[in-house]
Order: C-alpha cells, then sequence, then structure tokens
C-alpha cells in the first residue's frame, strides 16, 4: 500500500580522528561518518545553547534518532530562523550524517517534506496530531528501521491534515488502534454476537467478563471491532459518537497499551485532547 519514496544513498564524506591512549602509546582510530537521505517526522525539539537544538526524529532509514541542529533559532535579522521546520509531527527531507557508534548525529540539509495546510495552525488537527506523536515516542524503544510503520505514520498524518471535522473527532481512537499493528500486540477483531466483549489484557473478544478489570462491553465493545475493521480514514465519517463515549474509549486504550508495553505511563496529551475534542 505505501510506497517507498526515497531510496538511500551512502557515501564516505568525512573522517574523524579518535584518539586513544594506552600507557604511553596513543593510538588513532579513525571513524567513518556516512551520508544518508531519508525521510523523517519530529518527535520532540529542545534547545540547546543560544542557537541550537537537540531534536529527535522518527527517521525512514534509521528509526527514531537524536540530532544535534546548529544555528537555526537565530533572530531574523540575523539569519532564517528555521527552527520552524522542527516543530512536533512535520514531516522533512533529509541528508544526515549516521553513524552507529554515535548517540547524537548530525543533520547536513534539511527541508520541508510536506508542507501541512492544517496541522500546525488548527487546534484540534494541532492537538491529534501531538497525540499521534506522543504515541509513536512511547511505542518506539530502539533506534532501528521500520519503513512500514514509517509508510503509515506518514499516511495517517497526511490524512488528518486533509480531514472533515468528523474525521478528525475520530482519528486518535483509529491511529491508537491501527499502531499496535506494527509492535506486536495488535487487537483480534474476533468480535461477534457471541464473542461481544474485549479482554485488553489477551488483546480479542470473549464471551464471558474476564476476571480482570480491564475489558470493553456492550457499545465500546462494539465500536471497537467497528474501527479496527476502518481500513481508510475516510470511512471514520460514518462513525457517529458523543464527545464523552470518545473520552472514556481513549481512556480505556490507554490503559491497553499500558499493559502491554513495559513502562508506558500515561499519555501527557490525552487530557488536552478529551476537551479540544468536544
Amino acid at each position: 500500500m505505501y510506497d517507498v519514496r526515497l531510496s538511500c544513498y551512502r557515501r564516505q564524506v568525512s573522517y574523524r580522528s579518535v584518539v586513544h591512549r594506552t600507557s604511553n602509546t596513543v593510538h588513532k582510530i579513525t571513524v567513518t561518518d556516512k551520508l544518508h537521505k531519508t525521510k523523517g517526522i519530529v518527535l520532540r525539539t529542545v534547545k540547546y545553547g543560544e542557537t541550537s537544538v537537540i531534536v529527535t526524529i522518527f527517521t525512514e532509514l534509521f528509526g527514531v534518532q537524536s540530532y544535534l541542529v546548529n544555528g537555526v533559532r537565530v533572530s531574523a535579522k540575523k539569519g532564517t530562523g528555521r527552527a520552524t521546520l522542527f516543530q512536533p509531527s512535520a514531516i522533512l527531507d533529509l541528508v544526515v550524517y549516521h553513524n552507529e557508534l554515535k548517540q547524537l548525529q548530525r543533520i547536513k540539509e534539511f527541508r520541508w517534506g510536506h508542507l501541512y495546510q492544517h496541522i500546525l495552525s488548527d487546534v484540534k488537527k494541532n492537538a491529534v496530531a501531538l497525540f499521534m506523536v506522543e504515541l509513536l515516542t512511547k511505542c518506539l524503544k530502539q533506534p532501528e528501521g521500520h519503513p512500514d510503520l514509517f509508510q503509515f505514520a506518514e499516511d495517517a498524518f497526511l490524512h488528518l491534515d486533509e480531514s472533515t471535522e468528523g474525521v478528525t473527532a475520530n482519528f486518535p481512537l483509529y491511529f491508537a488502534l491501527h499502531l499496535p499493528v506494527f509492535f506486536g500486540f495488535r487487537i483480534h477483531d474476533n468480535y461477534s454476537v457471541r464473542n461481544n466483549i474485549l479482554d485488553l489484557q489477551e488483546g480479542n473478544f470473549v464471551e464471558q467478563q474476564p476476571l480482570h478489570p480491564h475489558f470493553l462491553e456492550d457499545k465500546q465493545a462494539s465500536i471497537t471491532s467497528q474501527l479496527l475493521k476502518t481500513q481508510r480514514p475516510e470511512e471514520l465519517e460514518e462513525i457517529k459518537l458523543n464527545h464523552d463515549f470518545r473520552r472514556n474509549l481513549l481512556h480505556m486504550f490507554e490503559k491497553y497499551y499500558a499493559l502491554h508495553i513495559q513502562d508506558f505511563g500515561s499519555l501527557k496529551t490525552l487530557p488536552v485532547l478529551k476537551e479540544i475534542l468536544g
């Protein structure tokens, strides 16, 4: 369904000499940094010094990575002030230096991969996007390439940007239910008249209430099954839910993640999202 639109090109571009001292002998180790072209979704940006930032990006090639970017916070009078490109959820085209021995990488070139029309300016869509970013951040534990997940996430942000109000309201539910597919704890949609209770601990629908308190029943279970069957975000327009029902269901989905991801904690964006999507 998703096409990989950027291919990697690699070439040796720089050498870094590392001095290693053993007793009275000095050894020089040459470490090669390679240049790669990739797409990335910004997850988090932190100010560093007076003009720099450290940005966490989910890249198509290397998974989640941290980059030091110098000189992007200069004033408009002195420079371009390009820190705006590193807002959470931004999709960027990148040329990066990558060295597996480093925890902090560097970016050679960056530009918009897609310029949103609404996400960065519309309050509701921005709240949904920040929820999606936080959910991704909490799920991404290892710095390894995951192109299928990247393409799913990129496609989700693009659909959100173009979505109607009805689709936007249900989008957090849709994203939260389909994201686990890529992390091995998807909910098995075996819902039926008989199996009409969702066991959140086991991740499937059952006939009887489990002995633990983590389950959904009645309309919450049936709507969850309907959302699982939704393949295209446009279909969310047909799922009519009121504010309180949507809030409660999001809260239960948060519990589902906490049951399956170690040290998941709570979502800081969820309280804001629940209020905005009234």
